[in-house]
């Protein structure tokens, strides 16, 4: 059997780099299938769509998988089971960023279960495999009859050097300023994720323009490949959704005055929640129990559609927002810090009806989060954690682990703090955030939280770091929009868009922005981006009112840090055999010791509570990796006297002699120390046989020679130093 044909299309990147899409030849029997390829990494992305809805579900129930086979960069997984198992994060973070493009781009009204996987097959170290995955997943659709309003595409944008480029290596991303990720149709920017140092908002559009002309090469490819398709020519037809259009007329008709009312009146999430809910219930008493079996679904479905336009008209026209706010300001702003006794650092930053509890934990380089992917494999020293639990919300749900929400909510705040860390920082830092209120912007609050709780520990970060949620309400018809700043929960499902911004304030560390409608403008987004400016800085004020700069040192309970590096080969020095001394020395100390090999250097970590303590081990492993240098001063103590000298212990292991003609510049006729005195010394190098030579007298003054009478002849060389030096000097004048 010959080998099928595969269907190929290839474009080439900004760079000259190609990139070739292909299908026909794997995984026939999914409803799409691709090969991705740029070099030599590979992804493999198929896609399913059942033909029909799951009875009573009114929504999309998309699933998109990402994972990496550890086969593809030539590793073996490192887990007890060795082969690759539950997501990891980064893994997670790329199903996010493709999940967030491609969710809005199917039609609102098509129900049927779509499964999205995608698969890194194999990496080359010079392309990094997220950069692609976006691309794999349309190309796999838009093969398909699946109904979507595609195709759409990402790039990973960063700039070196005042440069953008797209899709870099490994190596090229770590010396950015600028590192994003784009998702968009050819019309509409749909997406944008990603961290820089300090930038500029023109600078941000800009490079999101950037992005959008690669994408629209991309989106073109993938046309292009559809169109030899047949499969691809002509949409599955579909019926998943039944509608009563006098019901909706009625309900549009009857409640929008009485949902407009509420909407207008300012109250909190819960209550306006309540008065909501009693509109509609009183608009379904009017209906028998038999009725509501066939009415009650898609009354709710109508009135929601009621609420959402009354709630977008009341901002467009009167520029009221649920919570009586206009469309800048932020709501009212509480911090503490050192909350909690136990932790090394704590806060609590609260928003309106948004609230974060976040504590600080400082450690050594054993506590760092071991990385471990097919790219890279690396010690995390700065991470964060975001909890949400379902009380936050006032809710009862089962609990099931991290959520995909929760790890990409903590990633978004760990990249916009993560630069303001200074790289000298000798801590490994977890900073743990759990929301324990939630009504819009609760990753925004983390950043927030983060920020002080890390002052408060001690941290010396660079600067302080603040964020915002803003969000937009647009009407296509008359063209107005808004502007949100500080979003509720309700803006933001009812909106067409959020867009989180965190920054100093001198410019923007990191965003993340979803898009629910297509062709917004970059008008539109300059005033976003300009209005989260304003709001950022108002809240970075509220929070230095709390605590303007970190503390000058860590709490007392905390652990105190210091590092050494010392040369490699002294390494096995410091450890001993079987670990014996560094053991003994932790005990001795009460100190954790971490020794790390970077190159010819050893870096060693102390790590305790009591600074003594830290000094006491400090100065024990000077000993160990003690090496004089020839020409300076040492304070040694005396370990043994002999009458020719003294041996003089410069520090443990580390002896030497101080001859008795080098005590002092007269003639000595007796060593006059005894053992456990401590004298100062020169070290003068080492003799002819590798042993230390040491002097004191050369620390003293030296005493004057006696004048000669001018007739006197010189003496004849004795064989005395000093006679051949008097003879020398006397030659001199």
């Amino acid at each position: 059997m010959n080998a099928p044909e595969a269907i190929i299309e290839k474009f080439q990147l900004k760079d000259g780099r190609e990139v070739s899409i292909e299908t026909g030849r794997l995984a026939k029997q999914a409803n799409g299938s691709v090969v991705v390829k740029c070099g030599g990494t590979m992804l493999l992305a198929t896609v399913v769509a059942n033909k029909d809805a799951n009875p009573g579900v009114d929504f999309l129930p998309l699933t998109v998988d990402y994972r990496e086979k550890f086969y593809a960069g030539g590793k073996i997984p490192g887990n007890f089971f060795r082969r690759e198992a539950r997501p990891s994060d980064e893994e997670i973070l790329t199903m996010r960023l493709v999940d967030r493009v491609l969710r809005p781009l199917f039609p609102s009204d098509f129900h049927a279960e779509v499964q999205v996987m995608i698969s890194l097959i194999s990496y080359d170290k010079e392309t990094l495999p997220e950069a692609l995955a976006g691309l794999a997943a349309s190309a796999a659709i838009a093969i398909t009859d699946i109904p979507f309003n595609g195709p759409m595409s990402e790039v990973h944008v960063v700039r070196i050097d005042g440069q953008l480029s797209v899709n870099p290596s490994l190596e090229n991303l770590k010396k950015a300023d600028l590192d994003i990720m784009v998702g968009a149709t050819k019309d509409s920017i749909v997406m944008v994720e990603g961290e820089m140092k300090e930038i500029t908002e023109q600078e941000m559009l800009e490079a999101i323009k950037f992005a959008h002309e690669e994408i629209k090469v991309q989106i073109e490819a993938q046309e292009r490949l559809a169109a030899r398709i047949p499969a691809a020519a002509v949409k599955r037809t579909y019926e998943h959704e039944t509608h009563n259009e006098e019901l909706r007329e009625r309900i549009t008709k009857e409640l929008y005055d009485k949902v407009y009312e509420v909407a207008k009146t300012p109250s909190a999430k819960e209550e306006r929640h309540e008065k909501f809910g009693a509109v509609l219930a009183d608009f379904l008493a009017q209906y028998s129990e038999e009725e509501l079996l066939e009415y009650e679904a898609l009354a709710k479905t109508y009135y929601h559609d009621v609420e959402k336009e009354a709630m977008r008209q009341m901002i467009l026209n009167e520029g009221v927002r649920l919570d009586g706010r206009d469309p800048k300001t932020i709501r009212p702003i509480w911090c503490e810090v050192d909350y909690l006794p136990g932790a090394h650092g704590s806060s609590i930053f609260s928003r309106g009806e948004t609230q974060s509890l976040t504590a600080v934990t400082l450690g050594s380089m054993k506590d760092a989060n071991l990385v471990d992917s097919v790219a890279a494999e690396f010690d995390e020293k700065f991470f964060l954690h975001y909890n949400f639990p379902p009380f936050s919300t006032g809710e009862a749900r089962p609990l099931r682990g991290t959520s995909r929400r929760e790890v990409g909510h903590g990633n978004l705040a760990q990249r916009a703090l993560s630069n303001m860390i200074p790289e000298e920082n000798p801590y490994t830092i977890r900073v743990v955030s759990d929301i324990l209120e939630s009504n819009g912007s609760s990753s925004m609050a983390t950043v927030c939280a983060g920020t002080l709780a890390l002052m408060d520990a001690g941290v010396q970060i660079k600067k302080p770091v603040s964020g915002i949620a803003m969000g937009l309400i647009t009407d296509p018809k008359s063209g107005k929009f808004t502007v949100l700043s500080d979003i509720l929960g309700d803006e933001d499902h009812l909106g067409d868009m959020d867009f989180k911004v965190t920054g100093t304030a001198d410019g923007i560390t990191a965003c993340q922005m979803d898009i629910k409608i297509q062709g917004l403008t970059m008008d539109i987004m300059e005033t976003a981006l300009e209005q989260a400016r304003e709001g950022r800085l108002h809240i970075l004020n509220e929070m230095m009112k709390t605590i303007s700069e970190p503390r000058e040192d860590v709490k007392p309970h905390a652990p105190k840090m210091e590092v050494l590096e010392i040369p490699k080969d002294f390494i096995g020095a410091v450890i001993g055999p079987g670990g014996k001394i560094i053991q003994q020395l932790q005990k001795d100390t009460d100190t954790e010791i971490a020794i790390e090999e970077i190159g010819e250097i050893g870096r060693i970590e102390i790590a305790g509570v009591d600074r003594e303590k830290i000094r006491a081990a400090i100065e024990a492993i000077n000993e160990i990796t003690f090496v004089p240098v020839v020409g300076e001063v040492y304070k040694g103590k005396v370990v043994k006297v002999m009458d020719f000298g003294a041996f003089i212990a410069l520090a443990k292991g580390t002896e030497g002699l101080l001859h008795i003609s080098e005590i002092d510049w007269k003639r000595t006729e007796k060593v006059p120390y005894a053992e456990g005195d401590e004298v100062e010394v020169k070290f003068l190098g080492y003799d002819d046989r590798k042993k230390m030579r040491l002097s004191r007298k050369v620390l003293l003054p030296r005493p004057p020679r006696p004048e000669k009478p001018k007739n006197e002849r010189p003496k004849k060389d004795s064989g005395n130093p000093e006679s051949s030096e008097q003879q020398n000097e006397s030659s001199e004048v």
